[in-house]
């Protein structure tokens, strides 16, 4: 079965429904200028819900300061790096999780994915999400997709996700494109920015595992 991560969970009944639909991974955003945002200590009280996964705390470009906030209220398993850190950085910030570094690349091209050779083996997961829109103020969650395909023989070291645009409609699709055997949906199981759907979670994991009717 294909791994889900449910990130930008906001709320105990978001983090309730992500856990009944079998994530493996619960995310929590750790971004003002994200519309997902959650301080360090309501991470905190929502990673302590997330009974069963394996929690992700995700940021951009985080100074130690937010780390270590983010380690003391929080104790993630895993610390998602969403902007321009340098590989050295990645080495640094592995220091704060329990398990390990994710790194986001963000993809709209062949070429972006030169920078998979530069964090292979130095993060310990990679994530493939869309390029942002020019002029965005974030570097995620926009729900943008991109050629999935592109991944399909991709040779790296680590294991990695597969993100952006990811919907109940076109996952299915996607991981048949992309070969991913692990995903990453936040805007696409949203009723808005920021707004977690049950339904939708369910309906995410149900694409991917379809229940059987006699």
């Amino acid at each position: 079965m294909t791994e889900i991560k449910f990130c930008g969970l906001k709320t105990g009944r978001d983090v309730a429904a992500a856990v009944e639909a079998g994530a493996r991974w619960t995310g929590f955003v750790v971004f003002a200028r994200s519309p997902r945002h959650v301080s360090p200590s309501l991470a905190g009280e929502l990673a302590h819900l997330a009974s069963g996964t394996e929690t992700v705390a995700v940021t951009v470009n985080p100074d130690d300061d937010l780390l270590a906030q983010i380690r003391d209220a929080m104790r993630p398993d895993w610390i998602q790096l969403h902007g321009s850190e340098s590989p050295e950085r990645i080495v640094q910030a592995r220091a704060y999780a329990r398990q390990g570094i994710i790194k986001a690349i963000p993809v709209a091209s062949a070429v972006d994915l030169e920078a998979a050779r530069v964090y292979d083996r130095v993060a310990d997961r990679l994530l493939f999400d869309a390029k942002p829109p020019k002029g965005a103020d974030r570097p995620g969650g926009w729900g943008e997709g991109y050629d999935y395909a592109l991944l399909k023989n991709l040779d790296v070291s680590v294991p990695w996700l597969l993100s952006g645009g990811l919907d109940a409609s076109n996952v299915a699709a996607a991981i048949a494109a992309s070969g991913a055997r692990a995903v990453d949906v936040s805007s696409g199981i949203e009723s808005a920015p920021g707004i977690k759907d049950a339904a939708r979670i369910q309906a995410f994991a149900d694409a991917l595992a379809p229940r059987r009717t006699a």
